[in-house]
């Protein structure tokens, strides 16, 4: 009897499969949980890796539209760091390491980017012409701000209570025209009508100034005249405002001599900003960067 070779690989089913003949099915071994993907490609400087845990942990100091943008402007960051990191070892800055107000101190890597920074970047004080220049072509910078002494009724109202809201603009709508043929009961009404402590006198928010009132109420009253009473309800989150204007005191151009001080730190900080982000440029043109490419003057360290 003839004895027939058999092809072992043939005979026997793969190990851990299911099939039989030629079938080379594996079955997926789920006892090892699969790897996670990157989020990110790999970013380098010069060889050197940036860790893309480094990158997630450092977006939440740059807050964006959506995640994307924010890792994003980290990667950029961590980039930037490095960058001047290694140019600080090549030129073997001595670090001596600072303390903030509250006595802890800077790393080493900060403490080294700051005196590379302090040492490559320098720039020139502004002069008087300078300042004289840009004090004149920015008026509305330099206008003490307006003052206004103002009275409200306030009709409270939830923005998420649709059927209270409705019901209190009326009411102050009624009131609006109430007060429109006979302004001087304005002080009896609030006290009689309005859900705002100042009731107890007659409305009277005292001298406002900006940032002293929500936004609504603030802009209803740089709009109003002097002795004005609001003809509509203005709305805010808290319902709706019957204002009445008593007084308007308009903002004055400072003296330059108050603004001189304060232009020259604008300028010389402007300065400051675009010298080192040409000084990052110059080092990125220098440098291997792989996986990002970085956007010259918008560098984030600047921010």
């Amino acid at each position: 009897m003839a004895t027939l070779y058999r092809n072992p690989s043939l005979s026997q089913p793969p190990q851990g499969g299911s099939g039989d003949g030629y079938t080379t099915k594996q079955e997926v071994d789920t006892r090892v949980p699969p790897k996670a993907a990157p989020v990110l490609a790999e970013i380098s400087v010069n060889g050197v890796a940036i860790p893309e845990s480094d990158i997630l942990g450092e977006a939440q100091n740059h807050p964006a539209r959506n995640p994307g943008e924010a890792l994003r402007a980290a990667a950029e960051a961590l980039v930037v760091r490095e960058l001047l990191w290694q140019e600080a070892q090549r030129l073997n800055i001595a670090v001596v390491l600072a303390c903030d107000e509250t006595g802890r101190f800077e790393t080493e890597r900060d403490a080294a980017i700051r005196l590379l920074i302090e040492e490559a970047v320098h720039v020139p004080s502004a002069t008087e012409e300078e300042c004289r220049r840009f004090y004149d072509r920015n008026p509305e910078k330099f206008r003490s701000e307006p003052l206004y002494e103002a009275r409200h009724i306030l009709i409270a109202a939830a923005r998420e209570d649709s059927e209270t809201r409705a019901k209190a603009r009326e009411r102050a709508a009624g009131l609006c025209r109430l007060l429109g043929d006979q302004p001087e009961r304005f002080g009896e009404l609030a006290q009689a009508n309005s859900d705002c402590p100042s009731r107890e006198h007659g409305g009277n928010l005292g001298q406002l100034s900006r940032g002293s009132t929500v936004e609504e109420f603030e802009t209803a009253v740089a709009a109003m005249a002097e002795g004005e009473i609001s003809a509509a309800p203005v709305e805010s989150r808290f319902g709706f405002h019957v204002i009445a204007l008593d007084r308007k005191v308009e903002g004055n151009r400072l003296p330059f001599e108050f603004a001189r001080e304060r232009i020259s730190a604008w300028l010389e900080a402007s300065a400051w900003s675009r010298a080192v982000s040409q000084y990052i440029s110059v080092l990125a043109g220098r440098a291997r960067i792989e996986g990002i490419s970085l956007k010259g003057a918008d560098s984030p360290l600047v921010q």
